[in-house]
């Protein structure tokens, strides 16, 4: 039996992430937890400092339920260094190599829209972009 994971990504600004990891994945935002009506109303159940605000985290998750959970949770502490582990945006689609490294480069582009910033093209491979809060990633064709 496999156990299930997800990801949790700390931050400065979770509004700002959460929307660029929705357009990067096209992931959605997770509905409350049962019985909850809200998420609001979740974070309350735990009895969260005064001074934290409504859109200090956001949850995000694949429509159709695959792929692990993101969490993006903001933190006072600044990022100081490499993230250790990363995530790979897979984009999908077969054919030929320069149809897989145009569908990569499209991705690409839309993320730069969205605030990503590239740091280095591999030809033909992948291209390594960094989020809005620095954080790398990858974009890469998916596995045949």
């Amino acid at each position: 039996m496999t156990t299930g994971f997800d990801l949790t990504l700390d931050c400065a600004d979770a509004t700002l992430l959460a929307d660029f990891w929705k357009t990067a994945l096209g992931y959605v935002d997770e509905p409350p937890p049962a019985p909850f009506a809200t998420r609001e109303e979740w974070l309350a159940s735990f009895g969260p400092p005064e001074d934290e605000e409504e859109d200090d985290g956001a949850w995000l998750c694949s429509p159709d339920g695959t792929g692990p959970r993101l969490s993006i949770l903001k933190v006072r502490e600044a990022k100081t260094a490499k993230n250790r582990l990363h995530i790979d945006v897979r984009v999908p689609g077969h054919g030929s190599p320069a149809e897989r490294w145009a569908r990569i480069v499209a991705k690409a582009d839309r993320l730069v829209r969205a605030g990503g910033t590239i740091l280095e093209e591999f030809d033909g491979h992948h291209i390594v972009m960094a989020d809005p809060e620095g954080n790398e990633f990858c974009v890469a064709a998916a596995p045949r």
